[in-house]
C-alpha cells in the first residue's frame, strides 16, 4: 500500500450543517489526489424496544431521498451533551415520547468514511418509560409500532435501509442471540 499524506485542506463551500473540503493528498510515489470532504457534527442514535418486543421507528420525509423513511430516533451531539448516550435518550424523548430507562450501546458508526467524518453512536433503548414529545419545530414525525421481526424482514425487502436503522436493527438480534437482552 501507498503512503499518504494530506498537503492541504481547502475550504470550499459552508453550509448551516456542513462544511465542504477539497483535500489535496500525495501519495509516495508523487502522485497528487483530490478528495471531497465534508464535515459534519456527530450523532447518536436509538432503537426503541418495547416490552412485546415491539420496535418504535419514526416516519420522516428525507430530502435526500425525496421520500419518507422508517428510522430510528436520531439527532446530532448538542454542545451541553456530556455523551452519545445523553444525546440518544433526548431524541428518543423528543422525538417519540418515551424515554429508555435501560440503554445498551451497540458501537460507532461512520456511514460514508470516504467523504463525511460524521460518527453515529448506535443504542438499544428498552424498559420505556413515558417523557414528553416535542419535535423541533422543523421536524414533522409519525411513529410506527411494529414487531421486531417484522422489522429485520423489511430490512431484506429492501423497505428500512437507513445505515444506523440496520445496524440497531442487526445489532440487536446479535444481542438477543448472545442473551444479552
Amino acid at each position: 500500500m501507498k503512503e499518504t499524506r494530506r498537503l492541504e485542506r481547502v475550504l470550499k463551500y459552508e453550509a448551516h450543517r456542513v462544511k465542504v473540503y477539497e483535500d489535496i493528498l500525495e501519495q509516495s510515489d508523487g502522485t497528487v489526489l483530490h478528495y471531497d470532504y465534508v464535515k459534519n457534527r456527530d450523532g447518536a442514535a436509538i432503537l426503541l424496544v418495547d416490552d412485546e418486543e415491539q420496535v418504535i421507528l419514526v416516519k420522516q420525509y428525507r430530502n435526500v431521498e425525496d421520500r419518507v423513511l422508517l428510522e430510528i430516533p436520531a439527532g446530532i451531539l448538542e454542545p451541553d451533551d456530556e455523551s452519545t448516550e445523553i444525546t440518544a435518550v433526548r431524541e428518543a424523548e423528543e422525538e417519540t415520547g418515551l424515554i429508555p430507562e435501560k440503554r445498551y450501546k451497540i458501537g460507532n458508526m461512520i456511514n460514508a468514511v470516504g467523504l463525511f467524518d460524521e460518527h453515529t453512536a448506535v443504542y438499544v433503548g428498552k424498559e420505556l418509560k413515558k417523557g414528553a414529545r416535542h419535535l423541533d419545530p422543523e421536524e414533522s414525525i409519525d411513529l410506527v409500532r411494529i414487531p421486531f421481526t417484522e422489522a429485520l424482514d423489511m430490512i431484506y425487502r429492501g423497505e428500512i435501509y437507513d445505515g444506523k436503522t440496520v445496524i440497531a436493527l442487526l445489532g440487536y438480534q446479535d444481542l438477543r442471540t448472545r442473551g444479552l437482552f
